[in-house]
């Protein structure tokens, strides 16, 4: 190959990977937003377990105390789950803390509209507002909890993970599901595949939340996933689950 057209072609490689680096930069460098915000009576300083996302304890999902439910429109029907917000508490002398202090949250449940309550008063979750349901120790750190509502901003931001993507076997012979958990990067998924060793590459649908669905008999295969984020990068962990896999245990592949 001649040496121009060799040059030629790494310019262009280092142009695309460059402008895909920007992409993703620019997806997570939001403007802040204005949005409300208020926190849930829990007793543990997580949300409660079984949330619209299906993170279950969200201790051992490993998004913990720093957790918040999503109004309708920033759920986006559940395909917000695991994304990553900076949240900080604005205009308010009396309820927000000195300084406008942010912290980082994850979505992991939904806070559902009540429109029988104006969005004044109690309908907060009611469409279109933006609004955060905020776990206690989050809420603490950016508004005095005496507050019941409080005005805030908001951004996306990289969600910062510990190790690599864990996948939750469930279902039944032909029926499997996996839930996907600790995604970093954007934290949201978008697309996922499942590989056995006596088969291809299967779409998986999403059932709910971040749980991942499709009608095949995976028993007694390895399994290899391909995870596509919402910024459209795509990471395959290969010979994630051994053979001898079994419904309900949880295993760790690659981290974006």
């Amino acid at each position: 190959m001649p040496l121009f057209l060799m040059c030629a072609l790494q310019s262009i490689l280092l142009y695309l990977i460059l402008l895909h680096s920007c992409n993703i930069a620019a997806y997570m460098d939001e403007e802040w937003k204005k949005a409300t915000a208020t926190y849930t009576n829990d007793t543990e300083g997580s949300l409660i377990t079984e949330g619209a996302c299906g993170y279950g304890d969200l201790h051992k999902a490993s998004y913990g105390k720093y957790s918040a439910g999503l109004s309708t429109i920033l759920f986006s029907r559940g395909s917000a789950c695991g994304a990553c917000y900076e949240i900080r508490c604005v205009d308010h002398i009396l309820w927000c803390m000195l300084g406008s202090p942010s912290v980082v949250v994850t979505a992991t449940d939904f806070c559902p509209p009540n429109y029988g309550l104006s969005e004044d008063y109690g309908g907060w979750c009611n469409f279109p507002r933006e609004h955060f349901e905020m776990s206690q120790v989050a809420f603490s750190e950016i508004a005095k909890r005496k507050a019941d509502i409080v005005p805030v901003q908001y951004k996306r931001v990289k969600c910062q993970r510990s190790g690599g993507l864990k996948f939750t076997m469930s279902g039944s012979s032909h029926f499997y599901q996996v839930l996907i958990t600790n995604v970093g990067m954007d934290g949201e998924v978008a697309a996922v595949k499942v590989k056995g060793s006596r088969t291809g590459w299967v779409p998986m649908a999403r059932n709910w939340g971040q749980n991942w669905h499709c009608n095949v008999n995976l028993q007694h295969q390895p399994l290899s996933f391909e995870v596509t984020s919402n910024s459209g990068r795509t990471l395959t962990s290969y010979n994630v689950a051994p053979p001898n896999w079994q419904f309900g245990q949880t295993f760790e592949g690659k981290q974006f």
